[in-house]
């Protein structure tokens, strides 16, 4: 593939760059066990290499956690459903390099003007930036009505630097310990400017503030808006992820030579003693050279559980000591009002109790844009992140729609046509003190990589794009094992704007 079609795309430094081969000089095949975005990855990259491909996706549709599945309203009319809102950052250099091989213009994506945060007390908006870090942060403490001087004044300078000085090694030895709670108690911003600047990225990633690693939400600070020469402001699908990148990506798998298979389940692995691969389906075993095992952190966990030969402790201890975050819930409502014109796509939320955000969907995609054409009607969807344990479903639905009321007062006394209610709980937790025994791709064991959102990456990324790295990272892991030259990937800068000044600090506190 070309390089990143933006110039700030950062190229990332690869073990095997040197290597010759364009492709392997003999005939291999690979099974990818996941058909999200890591498993995907990892299967194009494989398969334009002319590596014979399986895939096995357990789900009927292929995305994971980005999928989308095909539902129907009360009266007939068919639609795609989805696990809620992705916004394509566009820093996203590898997620789109994956798009553009299906859709070489993008066409699938719009831009947005604008990243609102909606709380009661007043908005906040991350339009309008430049492609400058430092004169961002400048800008916004500047504009926001939420830092006077005399805030300013009493911020913990230290503490807030570490933002501008991200360095790998320095602030995971600094931070790790430190949850992302207790990271921001320490930088003295007062409440409100807290909830409207930092309290997105803090939840972005599904995980609570007293259970996720400062040394994390530090990285995501940089990836997202220190290191990120291309806005906060990002790209919207215009439809359904499926028909949009999903399907298509199945379909040029197909071209290239790939078995997709839905609905199917790997069980187990085992290292046969001529160096290859078996692979437990349950109702067949398939013999492999290569293995992916890109599924989520609970599927991780039970195959390598089941598997027999991969008695590597320290690995077998990294696998154990991966777990999943709190729950997150997604409600999608068909109302019969409009929205105010106007209204964005998608708007973060603070200080509104468990609602972190909204999308009107009809300002999104195609499906639900005729829908509201056709109806007068407006399908609104609202997202609560890191649920406490035993959240009870009818309080926690009365307060979601208690906020979107007090955010979008139009919607008072609309009528609720149709619903869907999820509750899921699979994203990867990022717990203080997990960084060094978090996995990375690479594994003990020749021709077996891990992929996906869980791992553990020498470069910054996050979510989705986190997940089609770490495939594109495994294909080329298993590929430069055989001298075959590497995939580019893209990142943002490795180091924060300051780090090279100064090291990180140490945790201060008030």
């Amino acid at each position: 593939m070309t390089r990143p079609v933006s110039r700030h795309a950062v190229p990332v430094a690869q073990p095997g760059s040197a290597s010759r081969l364009a492709r392997p000089d003999r005939l291999l095949t690979a099974t990818v066990i996941g058909g999200g975005l890591a498993g995907l990855a990892a299967a194009v990259v494989l398969a334009e290499q002319g590596v014979a491909v399986t895939v096995l996706e357990r789900e009927p549709f292929l995305g994971g956690r980005a999928g989308a599945w095909t539902d129907q309203l009360k009266d007939g009319t068919p639609f795609e459903m989805e696990r809620g809102f992705h916004a394509f950052f566009r820093q996203y250099y590898n997620l789109r390099q994956l798009i553009r091989r299906v859709d070489p213009e993008l066409a699938c994506l719009k831009p947005t003007d604008d990243y609102p945060i909606l709380t009661p007390t007043g908005n906040e908006s991350f339009a309008g930036l430049t492609h400058a870090p430092l004169v961002n942060v400048a800008k916004l403490t500047w504009r926001t009505e939420t830092l006077g001087l005399r805030d300013l004044m009493k911020v913990n300078v230290p503490a807030a630097l570490a933002m501008l000085r991200f360095d790998f090694t320095g602030t995971y030895a600094a931070f790790d310990q430190v949850t992302a709670g207790e990271y921001l108690d320490s930088l003295n911003f007062p409440a409100v400017a807290r909830q409207r600047l930092l309290h997105v990225f803090a939840h972005s990633c599904f995980n609570p503030q007293a259970d996720m690693s400062a040394a994390d939400l530090l990285q995501m600070l940089h990836f997202y808006f220190t290191a990120n020469h291309d806005g906060l402001v990002f790209d919207v699908a215009n439809r359904p992820f499926g028909r949009a990148i999903f399907t298509p990506l199945g379909a040029l798998l197909g071209r290239l030579g790939t078995t997709v298979r839905t609905g199917a389940v790997a069980r187990a692995l085992e290292r046969r003693p001529d160096g290859r691969w078996s692979v437990d389906t349950g109702g067949e075993t398939l013999t492999t050279d290569l293995v992916v095992l890109a599924t989520d952190v609970p599927g991780v966990k039970a195959v390598v559980g089941a598997s027999r030969g991969l008695d590597d402790a320290p690995w077998q201890e990294r696998i154990r000591a991966l777990r999943v975050t709190n729950a997150f819930a997604v409600w999608r409502l068909w109302l019969d009002r409009r929205v105010d014109t106007g209204r964005a796509g998608f708007a973060g939320t603070a200080g509104v109790g468990p609602l972190d955000n909204i999308s009107v969907y009809e300002n999104l995609e195609d499906e639900s844009r005729d829908w509201a054409a056709r109806t007068g009607g407006s399908v609104v969807e609202l997202h609560a992140y890191a649920l406490p344990a035993g959240t009870d479903q009818a309080g926690l639905k009365r307060q979601l729609l208690e906020g979107l009321n007090l955010l979008y007062p139009e919607t008072r006394g609309a009528s609720l046509i149709e619903e869907r209610w999820l509750l899921r709980q699979d994203c990867p937790a990022f717990a203080p003190g997990s960084h060094a025994l978090r996995p990375e791709v690479r594994t003990p064991f020749r021709g077996l990589a891990l992929a996906g959102d869980f791992v553990r990456l020498p470069f910054p990324s996050a979510l989705m794009e986190r997940a089609t790295a770490a495939g594109m990272l495994a294909a080329n892991t298993l590929l430069g094992e055989l001298g075959v030259a590497p995939e580019p990937l893209w990142s943002v800068a490795v180091r924060g704007p300051l780090a090279s000044r100064k090291p990180v600090p140490r945790r201060s506190t008030p």
